[in-house]
């Protein structure tokens, strides 16, 4: 038999795994997607399964008996019952060659949308395909607007996953409606964005889902040249106490192999140890592949960009030259000119992994920092150690902590240098926390209350700077200690506080309108007769950034 030519796409180059992302409101059912998927089609769970967060797996589909294609069939109702072009299983014999081989799909696997967002803020196109989740049961939330965002600022091509269709409450229709109204029409309605109805609970339509990613990634005719140096991103890092610098890396293009040296923008090594999501030792890994390795000088931020140089000196000059580059371009930002009234809130930040801090920094630019500037003086993966306190203390900065800790010895060490360490499990609540240890620098806010007006009818001493006076309430009341200010004509021309009160020659604490009553009033200004005296009360507010 003649040999089979290799599948190649348009570009003449092989088609690649496709990267998907899975975006949404919070307990929409992101996680128990992924987890559905992780548990029905890895392989290798004989060999214990996921030892390790990476932050990306990989799955590996058999070939399909049917295959997802385009076909014309009755639009829903409410299209004007125009036939419509959808995405629907195609019938037995309309596979092409790809159908009768193994098909790879990567996911990522980040915490969220800020780690997400933190990647996309550097420019890293980080994923092919998206997959927008919505819950049938409760429909498009704010998070799930964000998500929107991204994916059409990224112009990813994106998927919508009608989650928990199990549910008795679940309205997919209402759902589609609401995509519609925040930009995103679902074929059924007449746009181009395929619908899958899917359950995690049972595992209803998560094979549609999978079958849909791939015909997305044909259509999109997804490439890579696995012969040439590798390149990509990083997508997670963090600091090992037994291994140094841990980074997973996506491979983009090329093939990585174990021992190749790398430059990222930040980092340089060359490659110790190289594993796959499994945990396994691996020699090479093509593109669209997840790698956990280890080797580089120091940890890499999440979203950066590496590429596989020929020699360690190459890529240690490659580095030296991105750092400088990068250098130059945020020094402008970076400088900062504070205004008459602003004050500085110093802070330390620590979290479990690159992606983490990055999600960190990027919630915290939430804060308004007209009054005070938040300055982070260090931002580092890894656990809270005798550095940071030292550090914290010289800079009057507190430490946060993200799903991070901190030994004995440490917190010892802080108490002694009165150093304030702050450790949490969600983002949202340490930004809170941040938010409201800044504010206590703001100046209280004065909720000034008026009481009521006399005027001065009448002036019967004056010692120093108190006067004895009679008037007329006009208008609310007076009462005995509080402040006043004096107004001539409509002009303020000073202030002073009501010492004594007296009706009928009596003392009182009060006195209502239309009454007469004389008063000891201190004041640096001399009250005059006709003057009137403004009487308020003022509360001190706290104040929150």
């Amino acid at each position: 038999m003649p040999k089979k030519e290799p599948i190649k796409t348009a570009s003449g180059l092989p088609p690649k795994p496709p990267v998907v992302v899975i975006l949404g409101h919070v307990d929409h059912g992101k996680t128990s997607i992924l987890d559905y998927i992780r548990q029905s089609n890895i392989a290798g769970k004989e060999s214990g399964g996921i030892t390790q967060h990476i932050g990306a797996y990989q799955i590996i589909l058999p070939p399909a008996e049917t295959k997802l294609s385009r076909v014309r069939q009755p639009a829903d109702e409410g299209s004007r019952g125009e036939k419509e072009e959808i995405l629907r299983p195609a019938k037995s014999g309309a596979q092409d060659d790809s159908a009768t081989a193994d098909r790879r799909i990567t996911f990522l696997d980040t915490p969220g949308h800020e780690a997400f967002s933190a990647m996309r803020s550097r420019g890293a196109k980080v994923a092919d395909i998206a997959i927008l989740v919505v819950a049938a049961d409760e429909g498009v939330k704010p998070q799930t607007k964000e998500a929107i965002g991204h994916i059409q600022r990224l112009e990813l091509p994106v998927i919508i996953a009608i989650n928990k269709m199990d549910r008795p409450g679940a309205l997919p229709d209402k759902v589609k409606k609401e995509l519609t109204a925040s930009g995103l029409i679902v074929e059924s309605l007449g746009g181009k964005i395929p619908t899958v109805l899917v359950s995690a609970k049972t595992g209803l339509g998560i094979a549609d889902l999978l079958e849909m990613i791939l015909l997305i990634a044909d259509m999109e005719t997804l490439s890579a040249d696995s012969n040439k140096l590798a390149e990509g991103i990083v997508i997670e890092s963090r600091m090992d106490s037994q291994q140094g610098p841990l980074a997973t890396l996506l491979v983009h293009d090329g093939t990585l192999y174990k021992k190749d040296a790398l430059a990222a923008e930040s980092a340089f090594g060359q490659i110790k140890s190289m594993k796959n999501f499994l945990g396994e030792e691996i020699a090479q890994a093509g593109p669209s592949t997840p790698v956990l390795i280890n080797g580089f000088n120091q940890v890499p931020p999440v979203g950066e960009e590496w590429q596989a140089m020929d020699s360690l000196d190459e890529a240690k000059t490659k580095t030296k030259a991105k750092a400088e580059s990068e250098k130059k371009k945020r020094e402008p930002a970076e400088i900062f000119s504070l205004t008459e009234n602003q004050k500085v809130f110093n802070l330390i930040l620590k979290a479990d992994v690159s992606g983490s801090l990055e999600a960190v920094r990027e919630a915290l630019k939430a804060i308004p920092q007209e009054e005070i500037f938040l300055r982070v003086i260090k931002a580092e993966v890894g656990d809270i150690n005798e550095n940071d306190i030292k550090l914290a203390e010289s800079a009057k900065a507190r430490i946060y902590g993200f799903r991070v800790r901190g030994s004995q010895e440490v917190a010892s060490l802080a108490e002694r240098r009165s150093v304030r360490i702050s450790l949490w499990q969600i983002i949202y609540e340490l930004v809170q926390a941040v938010r409201q240890d800044a504010s206590r620098l703001l100046t209280a806010g004065i909720n000034r209350e008026k009481l009521g007006r006399v005027k001065i009818m009448a002036l019967f001493k004056t010692e120093g700077k108190r006067q004895i006076i009679g008037g007329r309430v006009t208008a609310g009341k007076l009462q005995k200690g509080v402040v006043a200010d004096i107004l001539r004509g409509e002009e303020k021309i000073g202030s002073g506080r009501i010492i004594q009160l007296q009706i009928n020659k009596e003392p009182a604490n009060e006195c209502g309108k239309d009454r007469e009553c004389g008063l000891l009033f201190e004041s640096e200004t001399t009250v005059e007769k006709n003057d009137v005296l403004e009487a308020f009360t003022e509360e001190r507010v706290k104040r929150e950034l």
